[in-house]
């Protein structure tokens, strides 16, 4: 049985896929879910623009975030799943670090992953947060993947 369940979501529709089956595993469990949002501080300092800039860029992507969150709650709750919320900052580490890290000290039983299911040269390039989290989380994972596209004649 799964009793914590951590679920990372950005708001993508992935990561809404991802909820919505980590909702119906909880309901079915009996589970708590933790729902996570990393804000990646990355993109804040390599953004353009003085300081100014990048603290407002900051606190977008932060209150984005809370957004993203509050949704998320309030999905599980009207599903009468037990949920709880948690924001987190990433200056240096990749989003996939800092979801392993969660699931290590929460600790969580499962994670359910949303995953755009990119391949070849696309997945090299926006690199793969699902995969690092596979590879390296010592809890089990549950990817739900997003509706694939079609294939195209170009990577």
């Amino acid at each position: 049985m799964y009793e914590k369940i951590l679920v990372p979501i950005d708001g993508s529709e992935a990561s809404l896929l991802g909820l919505r089956e980590a909702i119906r595993l909880a309901k079915n469990q009996q589970s708590t879910l933790r729902l996570l949002h990393v804000v990646h501080e990355f993109l804040v300092a390599a953004g353009y623009g003085g300081v100014d800039y990048a603290n407002q860029l900051r606190k977008d992507l932060r209150e984005r975030g809370e957004k993203i969150l509050k949704d998320a709650a309030a999905n599980a709750r009207q599903e009468q799943v037990e949920s709880e919320t948690r924001l987190v900052d990433t200056p240096a580490g990749s989003v996939g670090e800092m979801i392993v890290e969660e699931a290590s000290s929460w600790p969580a039983d499962l994670i359910v992953l949303g995953t755009h299911g990119r391949r070849g040269v696309r997945r090299l390039v926006m690199g793969s947060d699902a995969e690092y989290v596979v590879r390296t989380t010592p809890v089990p994972v549950l990817l739900v993947r997003a509706a694939v596209a079609p294939r195209s004649s170009t990577p």
